[in-house]
């Protein structure tokens, strides 16, 4: 693993930290009650000195009493080495795989010339309404990134007669910078929208003093990540999610 994609992952979990967390001997918890996964799950950071059970008992029980299923996501980062095999040994499902692209240098491009700026509040309202989320996860989408160390920038690109051709947003920590919810509306797609606007966020994030840039994608999401390959990114590593609830997928 190159020290990219570990500072990919460093990047990722101070972006997406939601202020529902908290530390349970090593692993970090997460109960935002919002849509994206990665905020509200277990990333098991330390291998800690409790026994596996024990320790999946502490987590579900603040699940519990959050209202949301237990999940873990699993990295090549994860601590115990071998905790994706423990937790397949009892029986917890996998899903939800997903793709670390990383950018080892970004190119001279232009800056977000075409884009108009949102605020954390209209970007989180947007991009939920594009995605039919309920009002309590955009309403969480909103509180994390208003939360977030790492601040966001979201950005819509439209055509000259206002209609919605892109939208997406950057988050940058010192020099590198993170793609977050890149989205195209069903009708706006196969047209090169999502690659226009890309470079224009990698742009103006390069304006902003970064060199450096992650994302992340879904495994089976050959199309995006066509996208992102044309645009330099190059695979870096892959996680995914656990979980023994039939709830966690959804």
């Amino acid at each position: 693993m190159d020290g990219l994609a570990q500072r990919a992952e460093d990047a990722g979990l101070n972006a997406s930290a939601p202020p529902q967390q908290a530390a349970v001997d090593g692993w970090l918890i997460r109960l935002s009650p919002g849509k994206a996964k990665r905020s509200r799950c277990v990333n098991a950071l330390a291998a800690g000195t409790l026994p596996l059970d024990d320790l999946l008992a502490r987590c579900q029980h603040s699940f519990d009493a959050a209202g949301l299923p237990l999940i873990v996501r699993v990295t090549p980062f994860s601590q115990p080495a071998d905790l994706d095999a423990q937790l397949a040994a009892k029986g917890w499902f996998s899903f939800d795989a997903a793709d670390v692209m990383v950018l080892d240098r970004l190119p001279e491009l232009p800056s977000a010339v075409g884009l108009t700026s949102l605020d954390v509040p209209a970007y989180a309202d947007l991009v939920g309404q594009l995605r039919g989320s309920s009002a309590v996860a955009i309403a969480a989408h909103a509180e994390r990134m208003q939360a977030s160390p790492v601040p966001y920038q979201g950005f819509a690109m439209r055509d000259a007669e206002g209609a919605l051709l892109a939208c997406g947003q950057i988050a940058r920590e010192g020099d590198i910078v993170g793609l977050y919810d890149i989205f195209t509306p069903p009708q706006q797609r196969g047209q090169g929208h999502a690659y226009r606007l890309c470079l224009a966020l990698l742009g103006q994030a390069r304006f902003d003093g970064a060199s450096q840039a992650y994302l992340q994608v879904g495994s089976d999401n050959a199309v995006a990540q066509r996208v992102y390959a044309r645009l330099g990114f190059r695979f870096a590593y892959r996680y995914h999610y656990r979980s023994a609830d039939p709830r966690a997928p959804d």
